[in-house]
């Protein structure tokens, strides 16, 4: 690569301005709108049931395709894309009655069976988590190779130093997501049922040694293939792996704090706060911005000190996921408002979503504390802009299932409530998100090698939609390879 590629490739990459809050909400309300029009004819028609080609066209088109199109050719006009979306979902919802099948009157045909049935799992799987995390890697997946050709705008890749942007919140959202899934091992135990420090912190490792070992493998090949790259990012040596291996180990750390502040929520806001009076009365600001890359800490500074933004970013996920993981009651008839509101996880997650808004709208608000979002800091204003932007989707996520599913926990009969589960979960989303990180590890080894055979930065629009077309293709068929295989990688 020619030295004026590679420079014109790091401005690319790296962004200066970034987009508003409100285009960035834009593009994204196209993948729960996605999620919704697959629901609808899912529940209407009964479109995926069974999933032939045709169904798996469909399902690319709606969950890949619809990301690809709002992050490309209909970035200046995203609300156009989301009203395509929006109103067949209607139409179909509206003209078509749900259809009802065998399963979902079954009932256990006596008491034996019934107390022979296997108990209903605390913790279920809930459909609409898995929509949401497989959405999320989509767009992540299909944003780190989209960034490097000139379709994608500028105002969606990374900012320099303060702004907001759709690659921005994809970073945090990554980690607020894995937040949510973590949590299941912590509430499957009692305050003082579970592990003790010294185990969770041999388990954690365990955990975070395969994302080491990705790192290095990453770190190995940018240094050794002259990959652009921008150390403003993370640093000379730091990357996104290096951050999530050493999360587990923090977050076990944290599980005995939790015992006297019995609020996953309160203690992300805590260690936020605490972050941001470092990055504000200190010259730690100063430091990460404009030091000097003497040594092996200050050349990964970003890296490093962003790291406790992303750690107060997956409590916060683990707080959310407290609320969605459990199995939620079924109201009883005479269930007041009050009991109502405390039990349901729709409306848990919804005043949620407000707090997270409001606590972000007062860090940014000339009459709060007036501070700029900076995803090079993952300051304070970062931390909630990734909580509240994270926890209002998966209320989205949520209503949807709650409308177009609403039966799905509402079986004595794990086996049907399986089956429910699965008809209600994208085919292509719980793919992607059953193999989440090696699904990223492919897309990331895929962009390597596009950029190192083709020149993305000439590439004409028919050419760049090609290209991204074929590549989003390539890694939602990796991942649907893996499903039917039925591995698991575990990274």
């Amino acid at each position: 690569m020619a030295r004026d590629d590679k420079l014109a490739k790091e401005a690319n990459v790296s962004g200066l301005t970034g987009g508003s809050i409100a285009e960035i909400n834009a593009v994204s309300l196209v993948m729960p709108l996605s999620i919704l029009l697959w629901s609808v004819l899912q529940s209407r028609l009964r479109l995926f049931t069974p999933y032939t080609p045709y169904a798996a066209f469909v399902d690319f088109l709606l969950n890949c395709g619809a990301v690809l199109g709002a992050t490309t050719v209909y970035s200046s006009i995203p609300w156009l894309l989301n009203l395509l979306l929006a109103l067949p979902a209607a139409l179909v919802f509206l003209l078509n009655a749900p259809v009802r099948t065998k399963h979902n009157t079954s009932r256990p045909s006596s008491k034996s069976e019934a107390s022979k049935s296997v108990p209903l799992d605390p913790l279920p799987v809930k459909p609409f988590i898995t929509n949401h995390r497989g959405s999320m890697v989509v767009i992540t997946c299909v944003a780190i190779l989209a960034v490097d050709f000139q379709i994608f705008p500028r105002r969606f890749a990374k900012v320099e130093n303060w702004g907001t942007s759709l690659m921005d919140i994809g970073v945090g959202s990554f980690v607020f997501t894995s937040g949510v899934v973590s949590v299941r091992s912590f509430l499957k135990f009692a305050a003082g049922q579970r592990p003790s420090l010294s185990k969770q912190l041999l388990g954690s490792f365990r955990h975070s040694i395969p994302l080491l070992v990705l790192g290095v493998i990453r770190l190995i090949s940018v240094k050794g293939l002259d990959y652009a790259e921008h150390v403003t990012e993370y640093g000379v040596h730091w990357n996104f792996f290096f951050t999530l291996a050493f999360l587990p180990p923090f977050v076990a750390l944290f599980q005995p704090a939790f015992d006297i502040v019995p609020s996953y929520a309160v203690l992300s806001c805590i260690l936020g706060a605490a972050y941001e009076v470092a990055l504000d009365f200190t010259d730690l600001t100063k430091y990460i911005i404009s030091a000097p890359r003497k040594d092996l800490i200050s050349q990964n500074r970003e890296g490093i000190c962003s790291f406790f933004g992303y750690l107060a970013i997956f409590l916060a996920g683990q707080s959310v996921g407290s609320i969605v993981l459990p199995r939620e009651q079924v109201p009883r008839k005479d269930t007041t408002v009050r009991e109502l509101l405390k039990h349901s996880i729709l409306a848990r997650l919804t005043i949620a979503a407000l707090l997270w808004c409001l606590l972000f709208w007062f860090s940014t608000s000339y009459y709060g504390l007036g501070l700029p979002v900076s995803r090079r800091l993952a300051n304070l204003p970062y931390f909630l802009w990734v909580s509240a932007f994270n926890t209002a989707h998966i209320a989205i996520c949520c209503a949807i299932e709650s409308v177009c599913f609403p039966n799905i926990h509402r079986s004595s009969v794990k086996e049907v409530e399986a089956k429910r589960s699965k008809e209600a979960t994208s085919t292509i989303l719980l793919a992607v998100n059953r193999n989440g990180l090696a699904v990223f590890l492919v897309a990331n080894l895929l962009t390597g090698l596009v950029n190192l055979t083709v020149p993305t930065l000439k590439m004409g629009v028919w050419q760049s939609m090609a290209i991204l077309s074929g590549y989003t293709f390539t890694v939602s068929g990796v991942a649907i390879l893996l499903h039917r295989l039925n591995w698991i990688i575990k990274l």
